[in-house]
């Protein structure tokens, strides 16, 4: 259940944060929510990975797919050199997956660390 809740929690905070904050506020608000649910690193790293994964991939599918993946067409051919635009939703998926997991993983070992 608490690895349920920090997720829903993780994701919820990020998004209200990228609101008016830059994107790296994605890692604060993971670090805090694993700082204060008692798991260990794995889970806290897999609910961080988890919750902004799905939040950018679903986030940038939808903004994505406003314009018919115009311009993911064309970022695609740049960055992966493939002509996918899913590609590149996951990309964005996996890189703040691995922002947000790594921050949950550190919040976890400060709790771990003052205990």
């Amino acid at each position: 259940m608490k690895f349920l809740l920090s997720i829903l929690l993780i994701a919820l905070l990020s998004f209200a944060a990228a609101l008016y904050m830059p994107w790296w506020t994605i890692a604060v608000a993971a670090f805090i929510v694993a700082l204060v649910f008692n798991m260990s690193g794995g889970k806290s790293f897999l609910a961080g990975f988890l919750a902004i994964f799905l939040l950018w991939s679903v986030m940038s599918f939808l903004i994505s797919s406003n314009n018919g993946h115009l311009l993911a067409h064309k970022v695609s051919l740049l960055i992966l050199s493939v002509d996918n635009p899913y590609y590149l939703i996951l990309a964005t998926g996996l890189i703040g997956g691995l922002v947000a997991g790594f921050a949950a993983l550190t919040g976890s070992f400060l709790r771990t660390k003052q205990s």
